[in-house]
Parts: C-alpha cells; structure tokens; sequence
C-alpha cells in the first residue's frame, strides 16, 4: 500500500497539479482578484463615433482610448468595439458623477492639437515629444493656476523661431479640437471680440483671432443679425460643419433640413464673451512671446496654462490637456451617448450570490456523483478536482490582472460541468473492463484510458472551437465567458484530468 502511495505521489502528473495548485494559492493569497463593474460596481459609457469607420481605425480607436484612460489613472478599465460605430466602455470602482463626467471629457476629446502664430500652423500633436505632468498652484481663494510643460520637436521649435523672429508680445494660440472647416455663427457682441485685439495680448497691432482662425483653420465667423436658416445655408457653402453659437436653437433643426450637419453650443450660466470664445475654439492662449522667443532662436520646451476656480476643476482641466497630449489624437471624433452606472453595493450582492451558487453547484456534484457511483472514493475526488479547477482558474486570473464579471464567472461554472463529464468518462471506463489476469487488467487499463482520453480531447477541442470564436469575433461581455471557459477545459486537459485519472486508478486499485 505504501509503495503504491509513494508511486502516486512520485508521478509527474500529480506532482504538476500540486505545483499548479500551491502556485495558484500563493499568487491569491499576494494578488487579490479584480472584478468588473458589474460587481465591483462603476460606470458603463457608450461612445459613438461621428461616422462609420473600417475594423482597421476602430482598432486604432480602442487603443488610443485605452492609453488615455490609462494616463488619467483609471483603472480596470474594458474597451470593446461594437460594430462600425459604437464603442463600449465600462470602468470599475467609479461612483461620483465628477469621475465620470471627466472620463466622458476625455473621451469626446479627439485630440488634434495644433499650435499657430499669426495664422500660420507650425505645430501638431504629432510635434510632441514628451509631456510633463501637469503642475497646480493657487494664487487666491478662487483662483487656482495650472500649467502642463511639453517638449516639441526641432523642426516645430525652428519654424516658429522665424515665424516669432522681432514679434515680441505677439499671441501664439494653441488649440485642442478646434471646429476646422466650419462657419461659425455667433452673437453681435461675441463677433466683436473676436475681431478686436482682446486676444492679441500684448500686440495690439497684431492679426485679431478672428482673421487668426480664418487663415490657419478656414473657420469663417459670421455675426448672427436675424439672418433666415437659407441665408445662413448659403454662407455654409463649401463648409462640412456649422457651428452655433449662443444663437436661436430653432436654426439648427432648420439648417439640418436642408443636409447640413450642425452643433449647437449653448452659453453656461454666467458665462462671458471671452469665455464662451476660449470653450467654443478650444483656445489655450494666448500667449505672448518674449522677448527671448523673440530673438530668432528655436526653443523647444513650452507650456500649456489655465486657470480655475477651484483646485478639482483645475485638476480636471490639466488632467485632460495632459492625456491629450501624451495619448495623442483619435482618428475620429467620438460622442458619448449613454452613461450608466452600477453601484458598488449592487456588485457585491452578485459576488456573495455568486459564491454561494460555486458552494452549491460543487455540493450538487458531489451528491450527483455519489448517488451514481454509491461510492465516496469516487464522489470526493471528482468533487474535489473540480474545486482545484475552480482554485487555478482564479490563480491565472489574478496572475494576468483578468477582470472577472459575471460572464467569467459563468465560464467558470461551464468549464466546471464539461469538466465533470469527462471525469466521468475516465470513471467509467476504469470500472468496466476485465478483470481476470494481472496482464490483461493492464492491457485492458491502458485501453480503457486511451478511449476515456480520446473522448475528452475531441470534447475539449469542439469546445476550444467554439470559445475561440466568440473570443476572437465576439465584442460583446460574452468574451469574458469565453476566456474562461477556454481556460477551465485547457487546465482541465493538461493538469487535472491527467490527475483525476491517476488518483482514480489509485482508488480502484488499478496499476
């Protein structure tokens, strides 16, 4: 009995479960289980983009968003492209409407940055070499500073040198988003600041924004007088947008009608004419140039400033020009349109309910089993190696940081069932068979095991097929299903069924 007893334990197959299995404990034990939010609770977003786009820039969409959301500091976060379009976004662990409103921000924010000096462009994000985190001082009660330094290249730094060479004072803008290509459509009042030197800080005689923008961006501003929606339509004329701006609502329905594509902006509560300006343009700026800029000679260290009320909003300003920059621009503008959010009390009610249906589903196997067999040398092992599947899948889990929600979890529970099936299969086959002679027992074991595998192995690869599908082609939370299962049948085929069959064998008195 002890030399059997050492024989099993010196096997490889039970010497690599024990492995899998202390290795999975450990890494649960230091590297706690993330979740998604539907049960660590959080907010689901879903984006639009301004056109259908081929899988190729949806590709480039996905990425470009996870590294922003990555660089604000958002964790867990699943981007899943949705048809030609759509774009779902699920973030864990975030329950103030402030977070989401600044994740919402930096989503619709396209990105394309441009920096211009009298008209002229001599800077993109792609300009961009590197970016320092933003830096946030107050200055009074209600007003706080934040400035974000950045690097740009030599080529950009030389051409603006020319460009600023003798301009001392002049306005440089820099602009995030601006409405290129448009006509914008703005009050009597707004039009006048534009074309006077407001935003030309300490160069009055300098080129006014209004005439700034015309040149650099083809945005053609018009003050709107009671014009009609056709005469309007007919200023648009070579222009894809228009943009109104603090205007009679009632015109964008109007210059719809008649194809053209509008965005309204309203003005905040309160809001002044300079500010409405800045938000409308995406305007950071200006800025005078100094006298060093001035001299002729390239630069290629500068900074994005603001300003805010309070230090919160001037965190979330600097965060998003920050991201921004250091992500770089989408290859289309996206919209959010739905927003969502789950709470984190919610969550945990699915974790406990989760858990007790684990305990039960491994409870129900194990009576299933015995009521079969009538034999608990059969029912524990079966039921416990399912329990050790349950302990691994969770072990890779943790190890690669894989969110877990209620589609992993049901993976699990499927990877479970097919898993009791085949152990099944290998029980059977093992209790049928001859029994006469210790050579034909051998002969007829090494059979029966060569049968009870070739079943689980075809089991596991029609599963795998069918896993990989909505793995690789499925956009859906459904993938989250599919990689576990995938995972459940894979340590199933390499690491516990090998086992089982070992430990049954052991049992049954087999050699």
């Amino acid at each position: 009995m002890k030399r059997r007893t050492k024989k099993l334990l010196r096997n490889w197959r039970i010497i690599l479960l024990i492995l899998v299995l202390s290795g999975s404990i450990i890494t649960l034990a230091f590297r706690p289980l993330t979740f998604g939010i539907d049960i660590a609770g959080g907010v689901a977003l879903v984006a639009q983009t301004e056109h259908p786009v081929d899988a190729q820039t949806m590709q480039v969409v996905t990425q470009s968003l996870q590294k922003r959301l990555n660089t604000l500091g958002v964790k867990e976060i699943t981007i899943e492209a949705q048809g030609d379009q759509i774009v779902l976004i699920k973030v864990a662990n975030i329950s103030s409407e402030e977070q989401a409103n600044q994740i919402k921000s930096v989503i619709e924010s396209q990105g394309v940055f441009y920096m211009e000096f009298n008209g002229v462009i001599f800077g993109t994000g792609k300009d961009v070499v590197r970016v320092d985190p933003p830096n946030i001082r107050q200055l009074g009660q209600q007003n706080y500073q934040w400035n974000v330094p950045f690097t740009i290249t030599k080529s950009a730094a030389e051409k603006f040198a020319k460009l600023a060479d003798g301009k001392a004072g002049w306005p440089v803008d820099m602009f995030l988003d601006p409405p290129v290509n448009s006509l914008l459509v703005v009050p009597q009042s707004v039009y006048k600041l534009m074309n006077s030197s407001t935003f030309n800080s300490n160069a009055p005689q300098a080129t006014p924004l209004l005439e700034r923008i015309k040149m650099a961006f083809n945005i053609t501003t018009v003050a709107y007088a009671n014009q009609s929606a056709d005469e309007l339509a007919k200023l648009a004329q070579g222009k894809p947008d228009v943009v109104l701006v603090d205007v009679p609502q009632s015109l964008q329905t109007e210059l719809e009608a008649k194809g053209l594509k509008v965005r309204y902006v309203a003005r905040m509560q309160g809001e002044p004419d300079e500010a409405l300006v800045t938000r409308v343009l995406g305007l950071y700026g200006p800025y005078a140039v100094s006298e060093e800029l001035a001299t002729g000679t390239p630069h290629t260290s500068v900074q994005i400033t603001g300003s805010a009320p309070d230090r919160i909003t001037a965190s979330e300003e600097a965060n998003k020009v920050y991201t921004v920059l250091k992500s770089g621009s989408l290859p289309v503008k996206l919209t959010v349109v739905g927003m969502e959010f789950i709470s984190p009390r919610l969550g945990e009610n699915f974790k406990i309910q989760a858990l007790y249906a684990g305990l039960a589903a491994l409870l129900t196997v194990l009576a299933i089993i015995y009521f079969h067999y009538r034999n608990w040398k059969i029912a524990i092992p079966v039921a416990s190696t399912s329990l050790f599947e349950v302990i691994i899948i969770l072990g890779v889990a943790a190890l690669i940081g894989w969110n877990l929600d209620l589609p992993s979890i049901a993976g699990i529970v499927a990877a479970i069932g097919t898993g009791v099936d085949q152990q099944v299969v290998i029980t059977d086959e093992l209790l049928s068979g001859e029994r006469s002679t210790r050579i034909t027992r051998r002969s007829s074991v090494i059979k029966r095991m060569g049968r009870a595998f070739f079943v689980i192995f075809a089991s596991a690869a029609t599963t795998i097929a069918a896993m990989s599908f909505l793995l690789v082609y499925f956009v859906g939370t459904l993938k989250g299903f599919a990689f576990t299962t995938i995972l459940g049948v894979l340590i199933g085929i390499l690491i516990t069924r090998p086992a089982y069959a070992e430990i049954a064998k052991y049992l049954l008195g087999e050699d």
